[in-house]
């Protein structure tokens, strides 16, 4: 239960050509206070219930729980949503022994792509691809809930 990843830019398009999968997704948060997250998620056709805890120093680490739900009861909560719901297409790369989730955003958050790979310790090594850029792992306005209350359009 708990997520190791590191979170980085993407300064091209290269990865989309090596994308294995292609995903919508629309989210929404019912909570974003600093120690804890709730999100509701329509990945696909299935729906998603996640709480996540607060990250480590390092931004690396923290309690990840996730419950799959009906996209009815993902649509209805998603209605309680704090304002800021975000939509975006996830594209998923293998490279090396991972996979990189790549993260293109829409709406407010338009022109933002991240990368995230998660790993199984946090000095675990991987392969870092052409496409990818700076690291922002631990830098709070790139978390998803921040991304919901100040978009990258006002950045």
């Amino acid at each position: 239960m708990i997520e190791i990843e590191r979170k980085f830019l993407v300064k091209s398009e290269a990865y989309k050509s090596s994308a294995s999968l292609k995903t919508r997704i629309v989210q929404g948060f019912l909570n974003t206070d600093a120690n804890r997250t709730v999100r509701v998620r329509i990945k696909g056709e299935n729906g998603y219930l996640t709480i996540k805890g607060k990250s480590n120093t390092s931004g690396t680490s923290r309690f990840e729980w996730e419950k799959e739900i009906s996209v009815q009861e993902a649509d209805a909560l998603l209605l309680l949503c704090e304002k800021g719901i975000l939509e975006k297409c996830r594209y998923e790369i293998p490279v090396g022994n991972h996979v990189y989730e790549v993260d293109e955003f829409y709406g407010d958050n338009e022109g933002l792509t991240v990368a995230e790979v998660e790993l199984n310790s946090e000095t675990e090594t991987f392969e870092k691809p052409e496409w990818l850029g700076k690291e922002v792992t631990g830098e709070i306005k790139y978390y998803n809930s921040q991304l919901s209350k100040k978009p990258f359009v006002l950045w």
